[in-house]
C-alpha cells in the first residue's frame, strides 16, 4: 500500500506551486505529508526539488493514499484528472477542485456512485504572496473534514465558506477581481505619467494607494464611502476627480464587469 500522504497537489502550474510552496513556507503541512503530479514532469520535478514534497510518477500514484486530493487544473482538464483517479479513491478522502465551472455534480458524474467527499475552491491570484482569498463550497461534508482543509488553505490568504450557488458570484468578483485591480493600477501609473510623473515613480505611487487603501479599509472596518468621503475635501482636488470617475460611469462599469463574469463561470458551468 502507498504511504499515507496528508495532501496531494495535481497541478504544478502557477496557482498549484504558488500553493504548494506557500503550505510548506508557513508549516500548514509538513512536505514530507505533501505529494505532487503534473503532466509536465520536469515543472513537477522542479518543485519537488525546491520544496521537498514527494514528486507521484502519476496523477494515480498521488491520490492513492492522500487524505485531500486537490485538483489545480485548467476546467477543461479536470474531466480528465478525474478519470485518472477515480479507480484509486476511497470514502475517507476528499476531492478539492479549484477550477472555475466545474461543479460539484460534475464532479460526481466523473467519479461514478462512489465519490468520495467532494469540495469545490475558488482561490484568486494573490495567494501567490499569501494575499489571496478563497471560498468554499462542501455542502454534506464532514464539519471536520472542512475545518481542516480551511487550515490549509488560510496558508494562502482568507478563506470565506459560502453555498455551491454562489460560486458564479464569488469568481466575478474575487476570482477575476485581481485582473481588474491590475487595470486600476495600470490607469492610475498612466494618469500620473500623463500628469508629468516618471514612470517609475509613477508606477510605484499606484501600487501603493491601490494597496494602501485596500488596507485601510481593511482594518479600520469603516465603509468605503465613508473613507471616500473623508478624503473628498469641498470644491478640492479629490472631489474634482471623483466627479470624473461619476461622469464615466466607473462604479457602474466596475459592478457590470463583475456581473459579466459571474455570467461567463455560469455558462462554464453548464457547459458539457
Amino acid at each position: 500500500m502507498a504511504e499515507a500522504h496528508t495532501l496531494a497537489v495535481i497541478g504544478a502550474g502557477n496557482m498549484g506551486g504558488a500553493f504548494v510552496r506557500r503550505v510548506v513556507r508557513v508549516g500548514a503541512v509538513a512536505a514530507a505529508q505533501i505529494v505532487i503530479a503534473d503532466a509536465d514532469s520536469a515543472r513537477a520535478k522542479a518543485l519537488a526539488d525546491e520544496t521537498g514534497v514527494r514528486l507521484a510518477k502519476d496523477n494515480a500514484e498521488a491520490a492513492t493514499a492522500a487524505e485531500y486530493i486537490l485538483v489545480v487544473v485548467k476546467p477543461g482538464v479536470v474531466p480528465s484528472v478525474l478519470k485518472d483517479i477515480a479507480s484509486v479513491l476511497r470514502a475517507e478522502q476528499t476531492v478539492v477542485s479549484f477550477a472555475a465551472g466545474v461543479t460539484l455534480g460534475k464532479m460526481r458524474g466523473a467519479l461514478g456512485e462512489l465519490a468520495p467527499a467532494l469540495v469545490r475552491v475558488m482561490p484568486n491570484t494573490p495567494a501567490l504572496v499569501g494575499e489571496g482569498i478563497s471560498a468554499v463550497a462542501a455542502p454534506g461534508v464532514a464539519r471536520e473534514r472542512v475545518t481542516k482543509l480551511v487550515g490549509v488553505l488560510e496558508a494562502a490568504g482568507q478563506v470565506v465558506e459560502v453555498e455551491e450557488k454562489l460560486m458564479d458570484a464569488v469568481t466575478g468578483l474575487s476570482g477575476s477581481g485581481p485582473a481588474f485591480v491590475f487595470v486600476l493600477i495600470e490607469a492610475l501609473a498612466d494618469g500620473g505619467v500623463a500628469a508629468g510623473l516618471p514612470r517609475p515613480i509613477a508606477h510605484q505611487l499606484a501600487v501603493q494607494t491601490v494597496a494602501g487603501a485596500a488596507k485601510l479599509v481593511q482594518e479600520t472596518g469603516q465603509h468605503p464611502g465613508a473613507l471616500k468621503d473623508a478624503v473628498a475635501s469641498p470644491g478640492g482636488t479629490t472631489i474634482a476627480g471623483l466627479a470624473e470617475l461619476e461622469r464615466g460611469g466607473f462604479r457602474g462599469l466596475v459592478a457590470t464587469a463583475v456581473r459579466a463574469s459571474a455570467a461567463r463561470a455560469r455558462e462554464l458551468s453548464r457547459e458539457e
